[in-house]
């Protein structure tokens, strides 16, 4: 066992916890996601040994290489990446969650691609908190009329809002943006009150703001391995 990576990972719990103390939230409700991208399912492994029930991938090959290597395990699989529309089955297939819906065709993709039992996927909807519409996320003119979608595929539930924080912003005033359009989503569906945001260098600002699900990587699990 990694001595260091349980330190890292008791000091990250550390910080929530002050941080959400600082909030007046309760730490006890916020859900640390471990992104383990780029490093091997042995660390996942490890990382379960230490009571992370919550882990989190960007590229649906590594998901279900990880997910075919570590098939017992008892984890909540987070996939926080942009999604092509043909890997919607793939995905689907691997993921507990998905962050990151943010167009009508995904949706309808991951909806068809439904397991035979038609279990429920729980899914956030990822806004775009930039001008740039290569970015992914939905634009947020356009959050009303794709939570109404999504709301409407018989397989899939909306739980909440999903952003990354600009490079070129105060974290706090993008997290600030992104609780609005939560509370725009509420109205279209009034239970998904997820809020996944916050990275290793502004989940403090997040939880601020009431993120409920946290997205860090490398202040837990190090330096991520080179990669071809």
């Amino acid at each position: 066992m990694d001595r260091d990576l349980a330190a890292r990972l008791d000091e990250v719990d550390g910080r929530i916890a002050q941080a959400a103390s600082d909030a007046g939230r309760d730490p006890a409700l916020l859900t640390r996601i471990v992104v383990t991208k780029f490093h091997s399912a042995e660390l996942v492994r490890e990382l379960a040994a230490l009571g992370v029930r919550d882990v989190g991938e960007n590229k649906q090959q590594e998901l279900t290489a990880k997910r075919a290597e570590l098939p017992d395990l008892d984890a909540n699989w987070h996939f926080i990446g942009q999604i092509q529309t043909n890997k919607a089955r793939a995905v689907r297939a691997a993921a507990s969650i998905v962050h990151s819906v943010d167009r009508a065709r995904l949706a309808d993709a991951l909806d068809a691609a439904a397991p035979d039992d038609e279990s429920v996927l729980d899914v956030l909807l990822q806004v775009n908190l930039t001008d740039d519409p290569g970015r992914g996320g939905v634009e947020p003119a356009e959050l009303e009329s794709l939570a109404e979608h999504v709301d409407g595929c018989r397989t899939l539930r909306v739980r909440g809002v999903m952003a990354v924080a600009p490079l070129d912003e105060e974290p706090a005033s993008a997290f600030a943006r992104l609780r609005a359009y939560s509370d725009r989503l509420r109205a279209v569906v009034p239970d998904a009150d997820w809020m996944s945001a916050g990275m290793t260098a502004d989940f403090v600002e997040a939880i601020a703001a009431g993120a409920t699900h946290l997205r860090i990587g490398s202040a837990i699990t190090g330096p991520r391995p080179m990669h071809g």
